[in-house]
Parts: structure tokens; C-alpha cells; sequence
């Protein structure tokens, strides 16, 4: 996400107006402590740990391969593991100012101060970093790139049976050319990807190579304004734009009040008279994740009902629609960047001219951007996985939050802690089948050869495309234009209608304008992920 060092006022944008909450599940208990640390953790939004999520989640029936299908092709959008907070004022800075009035009030007042439930922060000692990976975060990383074996790299490559590891040798003996993976240059991204790939490649055990030996890794900067896919806020302009790059942001200090009011008041009666703000009880909140990310307990977790981690978690959810998603001019031109170059890897062709994000120079060369493999990784951020889901037109999760709603609504597809957890991954898959209508099938089976389901190479000659979203397959039937809408309920979309759904979607982002135009919301600006001029 871009990282805020200060954000002068609360911004006001009248372009998204607050609409009354949908009619939801049953609400939350508003009275009681939450203490179940799996359940709060389900509040965390995009810094919750890494969880996968049901097959089902996104309401696709049937999440089953059919039979006679196979994996073809497998592109992976992944997000970094666990990190320190970052620089971003609703983040790490408000975290490290609620420490420091803290040990400031210690220093001044005695180590006997708080009592009850915050008796804790007399001797309290603020321990988190800024921004890099931890060892959580390599931990889910590692994973990941594991698991990736085990459930697709093993029929891609069709392994041997006791092909523990992947091999960089065909079975005739000849070496096999070696998988590129691409990460920016940021330290927990980069650290992200040579982690997954030491999941998936192997570590050098006995009798494997080094991982390294097994691929090779192409490193886009990130930080300055080149063209960078995978970090593409940095060549677009207007992201920067306080009134257009931080709609997101300024929701979420108004919606604090609006959540934190009773708890603030609740917790002051053991400060000694040092009066909190719901901005310091936030950070309590915030601070809480992060810990138990780095720690694996936090003395703040248990301060909190389950409406008022519903409310954080709904700040956070406001901050990246409104910044990145449906509700942000620049949110289509942050994600087409990938959207074509994804498009390109499905064609087999090179990039040679740029109208968005992409890097030319890098997608019109083979060795940076080589076409045919069996799997691309690009280790990439959360909110560049919003954009990209954005640019695609998927309408599920098209929300249009409400910016005032206690309690939020419960039944909103937009939910981060679902969508960009740490560790997020988002796989395209190319799947050939051998009937042009294969049947459905409701739940998954054990795909012990890439052949074991009755698919044939020679005759899967109808290509489909599935989307899978930390293990929750994507309904692909609500890209708006009805691309995908071919009467199914597995998920599967034809290649050629995916693909054609992706040509149109460079018009929509309208790049130039959404991330170069000199204009002012809420003027032509209609909620879609895009503007265009007047």
C-alpha cells in the first residue's frame, strides 16, 4: 500500500456518500469481551495472518476440477507474509505515538498508574520494527510455495511417484529451462519470493540443489516512479493525490469515533486519569495484530468486544475500496498494468507497447519476461491485488460501502480478511478439458496423477479459466458484460471469453486519464474504478 507520513486534515469527499447498511447475519455480541484469539484474528482485515479460506466462500456452487480437466498453466499473484507496521499514520505512526504517550506517562506519573486490564502498560516495552518481513511472514511463505508443489507443481510437471521436490531435469535427463519469478525490490517482497521459492524448489537438502541454482529471479525497483506492475502506484501520479490517492484513508479516522466511543470510555476508568482517544484505543487494536504476528500473544487482545473488532476490521476494509478498489478513481489503472501482462502470458506474446503500469523494456525481452511456463510467480502487495480484481470487472465485489454503518454490514463481499490476508495468493489457472460442457463437480478429489481424472493432453482442446483466491474459487459469472456468464456454477470461464474480457478492460481503466488527469471529485467520477474527462 502507498505509506502515509502525514495526512494534514480529515479529507472531505462528497464523490461516495453513506448509504444505510444492508440487512445481514445475525450481529455480534456488543457487550462481552472477545478473548478467542481465531476469532478476533478474523477481524484483522489485510494484517491478519495467513488463512485459507472455504472453497465455497465466494458463493461458487460447485468447486471441483471435472473430470477429464487438467492443469495447463498456473499464474500466481502472491502477497508478501507477516511484517512490521509500516510508516502509514493509521499504521505503524499512530502505533509508535500511543507507545511513546505511554512510556512518556510512566516515565512522568510512576509504574503504578493503569490498573485492572491495563495494569500491563506500567512496564510496557514497544517491540515492533518497521515494514520488513518476519519470521512468521517467511514461515507462510514457505508454506505456500510447498503447497503450491504438493496441490498443482506436481502435475504440472507430472512427478515422478516419490517426486518430493520439484526437478529441474526431464526424465530423459535433460535439464528443464529454468522458471522465472519476478518480485519489486522492496526487502519483504523480495524476501517473500526467494522464501516461497525455497518451499517450492527445495532448500538444498541432501540430495537437492540449492534453490537458487533452480530459478531465476527478476527484480523490478520499486520506490521511484519507474513502470512497475507490481508496485504500479509508483507511475501513477494521482495515487499521490491527498483528494484522490487517500479517500480510503481519511474514511478511516472518521468511522474510528463512530466504533471506539463506548471502549475508549470503558478503558479510561484504568488510566489513572490520563484520558485515551479513540485513536490510542485504535492503536491498542492494531498494535494487538502486529503483536501476535511477531510475538504470538498480545496483552491487548483481549480489551475488545467482537462488534468492536468488527468495526476495526471495517476500517480497514473503507481505507482499500476507497483507495484501491471500485471507490477510487486510479482503482482499475493500479491493476490493469498485471491484467495485461497476464493477458500477454495467455496469448504467448511479448509486450512492445505500454500504455499503463507495464515495463516495456522488461516484457518485451525473454529473459525478463519469458513466455511458456508451466507457472509464473509475481510477489507483489495487497493493494495491488485489490486493483487487479478491480480492473477485471469482477462485480462480486463491488460494494459501494457505507461510510457511517455501526455495525457495518455483515454480508459485504469486500472483507480483507478474507481477500488480502498476509501471505494472500491469487492463482489463474489454464485448464484443458476434454468436453467443450465438462460436468460439474461439487467438492475437489485427490488428483494423484495429472491423468487421474481422465484427462487427456491430445484431447483437452477446450481451454477454460478458473480463478482461486487463497483456496476460494472466484465467481467469475459476475464480470460485468457477462464475459464469463455461461450458465456454469464451478467458477470455469472459456479461455477466449476471459481473454476478450481482458482486452475490453484496458478502455475501462482509462490509465492515462484516471492516472494523469487534472481533475477534482466528485466530478464524472460514478464509483466504477475509473474516471473519464468531461
Amino acid at each position: 500500500m502507498i505509506f502515509l507520513t502525514a495526512l494534514v486534515s480529515l479529507l472531505s469527499v462528497g464523490g461516495a456518500s453513506a448509504a444505510p447498511a444492508r440487512k445481514g447475519g445475525e450481529r455480534r455480541d456488543s457487550t462481552n469481551l472477545l478473548t478467542d484469539i481465531n476469532a478476533i484474528q478474523t477481524h484483522w482485515g489485510q494484517i491478519r495472518p495467513y488463512n485459507n479460506s472455504p472453497a465455497s466462500y465466494f458463493g461458487v456452487k460447485n468447486t471441483g476440477l471435472p473430470d477429464g480437466c487438467g492443469y495447463e498453466q498456473v499464474h500466481i499473484l502472491h502477497r508478501h507474509g507477516s511484517r512490521y507496521p509500516t510508516s502509514g499514520l493509521e499504521d505503524g505512526t499512530n502505533n509508535e505515538r500511543f507507545a511513546k504517550m505511554v512510556a512518556n506517562i510512566t516515565a512522568a506519573k510512576g509504574s503504578s498508574l493503569f490498573s485492572g486490564p491495563l495494569s500491563f502498560l506500567n512496564t510496557y516495552s514497544y517491540q515492533l520494527g518497521e515494514s520488513i518481513l518476519v519470521p512468521t511472514g517467511a514461515a507462510q511463505e514457505f508454506k505456500s510455495g510447498t503447497d503450491f508443489w504438493n496441490t498443482r507443481g506436481r502435475l504440472l510437471y507430472n512427478a515422478p511417484p516419490g517426486g518430493a521436490y520439484y526437478n529441474a531435469t526431464f526424465t530423459n535427463g535433460t535439464t528443464r529451462p529454468k522458471p522465472t519469478l519476478r518480485t519489486t525490490s522492496q526487502a519483504r517482497i523480495y524476501d517473500s519470493a526467494v522464501v516461497w521459492a525455497n518451499g517450492f524448489f527445495g532448500t538444498g537438502l541432501q540430495g537437492t540443489p540449492s534453490a537458487a541454482e533452480e530459478y531465476n529471479l527478476v527484480v523490478i525497483p520499486e520506490g521511484g516512479t519507474e513502470n512497475n506492475t507490481l508496485a504500479s502506484y509508483d507511475s501513477c501520479p494521482n495515487d499521490g493525490v491527498p483528494a484522490i490517492g487517500y479517500i480510503g484513508d481519511s474514511y478511516v479516522f472518521k468511522y474510528i469515533p463512530l466504533y471506539l466511543g463506548a471502549a475508549t470510555n470503558r478503558l479510561n476508568a484504568y488510566t489513572g486519569g490520563n484520558k485515551f482517544t479513540t485513536n490510542d484505543t485504535y492503536a491498542m487494536q492494531s498494535i494487538c495484530a502486529y503483536e501476535y504476528n511477531t510475538l504470538g500473544s498480545s496483552n491487548f487482545c483481549g480489551l475488545f468486544t467482537e462488534a468492536e473488532w468488527e468495526g476495526f476490521e471495517y476500517t480497514l476494509d473503507l481505507e482499500y475500496y476507497y483507495d484501491y478498489s471500485f471507490g477510487n478513481p486510479t482503482g482499475r489503472a493500479q491493476g490493469i498494468g498485471y491484467v495485461q501482462e497476464l493477458l500477454a502470458r495467455l496469448n504467448n506474446q511479448y509486450i512492445t507497447v505500454g500504455n499503463s503500469s507495464v515495463n516495456v523494456t522488461l516484457d518485451n525481452n525473454a529473459s525478463t519476461f519469458p513466455l511458456g511456463q508451466s507457472f509464473y510467480l509475481d510477489m507483489s502487495h495487497d493493494d495491488i491485488l485489490v486493483s487487479v480484481i478491480t480492473a477485471l470487472s469482477i462485480a462480486y465485489f463491488k460494494s459501494d460501502l457505507p461510510l457511517t454503518a455501526v455495525p457495518p454490514p455483515s454480508n459485504r463481499a469486500f472483507r480483507l480478511s478474507y481477500l488480502t490476508p498476509f501471505g494472500t495468493r491469487l492463482f489463474t489457472e489454464v485448464i484443458g478439458c476434454n468436453s467443450p460442457n465438462p460436468t460439474e463437480k461439487q467438492t475437489a478429489t485427490t488428483l494423484y496423477t495429472p491423468f487421474s481424472n481422465g484427462y487427456n493432453p491430445a484431447t483437452a482442446t477446450n481451454k477454460f479459466v478458473r480463478m482461486v483466491w487463497n483456496d476460494a474459487v472466484v465467481p467469475l459469472s459476475s464480470i460485468q458484460g457477462g464475459a464469463c456468464n455461461n450458465g456454469r456454477s464451478d467458477g470455469l470461464c472459456g479461455l477466449d471469453k476471459f481473454k476478450a474480457n481482458m482486452v475490453a478492460a484496458t478502455a475501462k481503466a482509462n490509465y492515462q486519464y484516471s492516472c494523469f488527469g487534472n481533475y477534482t471529485l466528485p466530478a464524472n467520477f460514478n464509483g466504477d474504478g475509473s474516471i473519464f474527462a468531461p
